[in-house]
């Protein structure tokens, strides 16, 4: 289902993974015998097997579905990007702009503190039958908890107060916190955020399995991904095991100096995904004075604006290329008897397999640059693969932290602009 493959490298790493073998296999007793630090957030490492109430999630994204024609989530961070990595990666291009939509549209709040992005979400929320997903463990988040007050009351005013509280559904601690309290005190329909999980690693709970299933896709199946990976990884103790590649992979060379790892798709629908795997490393890894630091580029676009510092610039980084191997639609280049812009010689090609010829030259023009790449390939984008890739990284993240020597599931330096914030705003 995920192949990884180092042929591209561009440097002998045989040694290197064997000498890594040892470390992986302690990295990976620690997630499964739980004895690592923050062992208490180790909740994700099971949530495939965990399927009792995907039948309550349908139901409620149903109802959903049949009375509005716009879903809001709001949430930051891990609270959103695993969903939309998926809604995005599943949609179409221009879904948005059908004419006739068969499940709401998904839009987002919370993740940021632009008053122009409120202001035009409130407009088009005027006209449009919607309700609200709202999704933080304590509900004081700033963001989030800013975009919940605005749009509960843009809420109220158009559906009444009685109304209203049957278009928010909460997903948030099981029994704590401000969030809860105004749940339990309103009656939203809730949804729990188990104790042992982080908000980066919540895209298998309801967190992400809500919003994608409004958005109309198969929940199940990404279980079954999430489910088929998760046997894969938890069983193969070796180097053969694709999740000990990436990590020992990102960890050599970061131990032999690189600093960063630009993580490469060559497909618009994966940007999101590829937002959701920066904020899980880089929250997970960036810490103590240590880790590499994590980008997203999308190529070929980016090798217009980035290609020129990756290939001449500092070798203080590495490749790793998101690589699908079928597409699911086929645009062929036309005929054109004239053929003043030269492209007749295309014929031959979709444009699948030009964008594919252009990661082939550009890997071996970066290679040859001193850069070093590593390339994990995925059959297509469909549901299951999803789910696969999300567990993918999820347990290749813990293990490269884990062998890092630090805590994969904390993340203390978040709360320093946090109090400074509050300090400016006069909070504290």
């Amino acid at each position: 289902m995920i192949k990884v493959d180092f042929d591209f490298a561009g440097v002998c790493l045989n040694q290197d993974l064997q000498t890594c073998e040892k470390e992986m296999l302690l990295a990976h007793e620690l997630i499964m015998n739980a004895n690592g630090e923050g062992n208490d957030f180790l909740g994700w490492r099971d949530l495939p097997l965990q399927i009792e109430n995907l039948l309550e999630i349908k139901n409620v994204a149903k109802k959903i579905r049949e009375d509005n024609e716009i879903l809001v989530v709001i949430g930051i961070g891990g609270s959103y990007l695993g969903a939309r990595a998926v809604i995005e990666a599943l949609s179409g291009a221009f879904e948005s702009l059908k004419p006739k939509k068969e499940s709401p549209l998904v839009l987002y709040a919370g993740e940021n503190l632009s008053e122009d992005y409120m202001a035009d979400l409130l407009g088009i929320l005027q006209t449009r039958d919607f309700s609200l997903c709202v999704i933080s463990k304590s509900g004081t988040t700033t963001e989030p908890a800013i975009a919940f007050r605005i749009l509960k009351k843009a809420l109220e005013e158009k559906y009444g107060k009685d109304k209203a509280k049957n278009r928010i559904v909460a997903i948030t601690d099981k029994s704590k916190g401000v969030l809860r309290g105004l749940a339990n005190e309103n009656g939203y329909k809730t949804f729990d955020i188990k104790d042992d999980i982080g908000g980066r690693f919540s895209v298998l709970t309801p967190v992400g399995l809500l919003p994608v299933a409004v958005a109309g896709y198969d929940i199940e199946a990404l279980m079954q991904g999430a489910r088929e990976m998760r046997e894969v990884l938890i069983n193969d103790k070796s180097m053969s095991n694709p999740a000990w590649q990436y990590a020992a992979f990102r960890n050599i060379l970061y131990n032999k100096g690189k600093k960063i790892e630009v993580f490469l798709t060559y497909l618009p629908a994966l940007q999101y995904l590829s937002r959701w795997w920066q904020q899980l490393f880089g929250e997970s890894e960036g810490k103590n004075g240590k880790g590499l630091f994590p980008v997203c580029l999308l190529n070929t676009t980016d090798l217009h604006s980035m290609g020129q510092y990756i290939q001449e610039g500092e070798r203080i980084m590495f490749e790793t290329v998101l690589q699908v191997k079928n597409n699911n639609k086929k645009v062929d280049i036309p005929y054109d008897q004239e053929n003043k812009d030269g492209l007749n010689y295309l014929l031959s090609h979709s444009l699948n397999q030009i964008n594919k010829i252009a990661l082939k030259a550009t890997q071996q023009a970066h290679i040859e640059g001193g850069v070093p790449q590593m390339r994990i390939e995925v059959e297509k984008i469909e549901e299951k693969t999803l789910g696969a890739v999300l567990y993918f990284f999820e347990f290749a993240c813990a293990l490269s932290a884990y062998a890092l020597k630090v805590n994969p599931f904390n993340q203390p330096g978040v709360e320093a602009y946090k109090n400074n914030m509050f300090k400016l705003l006069g909070k504290i």
